[in-house]
């Protein structure tokens, strides 16, 4: 049978790379060859397809045989979704000021999931149960909202990442005052990676009770899933994932893609790639006379200041993003397809712009 005729045709430069995001990337040729296997004849919709049956086993290898994964589009609608079946109507979360739910999602959490983030100044990025206290009190006071939730994400904004044992810490001081810990994982397989310790090591094994787990920033075409650790911190998931827009009609779609990262080792070479590639651009730019690296780099994210004029006629060569204009800070992001001379091309174009 001869293929459809189509006038679709590639209208971009696959040779061009950027620092800008990992979600710049394409799809890993693994993800794609997997929704190729999934096409084909007639699946139940709305999850009950047999990728999703199956991705259910795929993670509990990973995260322990109590573990449900309800799959959704995007990080935002898996932290929306997660948050809201931890927490009250009422309810409030604790969270850094940097994360991505109160900086990077248009207000969602609270404008679509009616939340009020209780936001704290941290660290590198990173929470610890000092930190918290700012936040956790008031639990009777009718005019505040209530701190249910502690939201940590892994690895954090600022490219850092929390122990197995700071979580551990995190956690148990959260559940001494009856709140519930979330975590959200967009780069979770870049945490582990750095760590070098399985993803459970720092999830269902030291007491995270929810977790977005992030697979568009790993080599998926789209899709996440919220994975809940603890049944008994949550309630009406699916209800509430519908409620959310994040139900997928073609759900195996978004599962495939999250088997095929999961089910073998796909997730974290793609991780350690990325990560691998992170360190070496560090080391370009510690050679690079003018140019400071802010922030420890212990995932895929270099974050560095240097002159504005310099950051501008660089961004005309390679797209990435000011972090902080004013100060001019920027981040460089590296993804499982950068490679060795995307990074020295990188560097020595720094170089030329910094000399000028």
């Amino acid at each position: 049978m001869n293929p459809p005729k189509t006038d679709a045709r590639r209208r971009h430069d696959p040779e061009i790379r950027g620092f800008a995001s990992d979600n710049y990337a394409g799809a890993h040729p693994e993800v794609l060859a997997a929704l190729a296997l999934a096409n084909g004849g007639h699946q139940i919709a709305y999850g009950e397809d047999d990728y999703t049956d199956h991705l259910q086993q795929v993670i509990r290898g990973h995260f322990g045989a109590s573990a449900e994964a309800f799959p959704v589009f995007n990080g935002t609608g898996a932290n929306v979704v997660a948050l809201q079946a931890l927490t009250d109507r009422w309810g409030a979360v604790i969270c850094a000021e940097s994360a991505h739910i109160n900086v990077d999602e248009g207000g969602a959490p609270e404008r679509m999931g009616g939340l009020k983030l209780l936001t704290v100044p941290t660290p590198e990025g990173k929470l610890t149960p000092e930190l918290i206290d700012r936040q956790a009190y008031g639990w009777d006071d009718e005019h505040r909202a209530m701190p249910q939730v502690v939201s940590i994400t892994q690895n954090t904004e600022l490219g850092t990442v929390y122990t197995p044992d700071e979580v551990r810490a995190i956690c148990e001081h959260a559940h001494a005052h009856g709140m519930k810990v979330h975590l959200d994982g967009a780069r979770i397989a870049n945490a582990a990676a750095s760590l070098d310790v399985p993803m459970r090591a720092f999830t269902n094994a030291v007491g995270v009770d929810v977790l977005s787990f992030g697979g568009t920033k790993n080599g998926a075409l789209f899709g996440e899933a919220v994975v809940v650790l603890n049944r008994d911190a949550v309630s009406h998931m699916k209800h509430l994932r519908k409620l959310s827009m994040q139900l997928a009609s073609k759900m195996r779609f978004v599962s495939v893609q999250l088997e095929a990262l999961l089910a073998k080792d796909l997730w974290l070479s793609n991780a350690r790639h990325a990560n691998e590639m992170a360190q070496r651009l560090a080391e370009g730019v510690r050679a690079v006379h003018g140019v400071e690296i802010l922030h420890p780099v212990q995932a895929n994210a270099v974050f560095a200041r240097l002159p504005h004029d310099v950051s501008e006629r660089l961004q005309k060569r390679y797209r990435f993003y000011f972090w902080d204009e004013a100060a001019g800070d920027v981040r460089w992001m590296c993804a499982f397809d950068t490679t060795e001379d995307d990074v020295d091309g990188f560097v020595a174009a720094l170089k030329e712009e910094m000399a000028r």
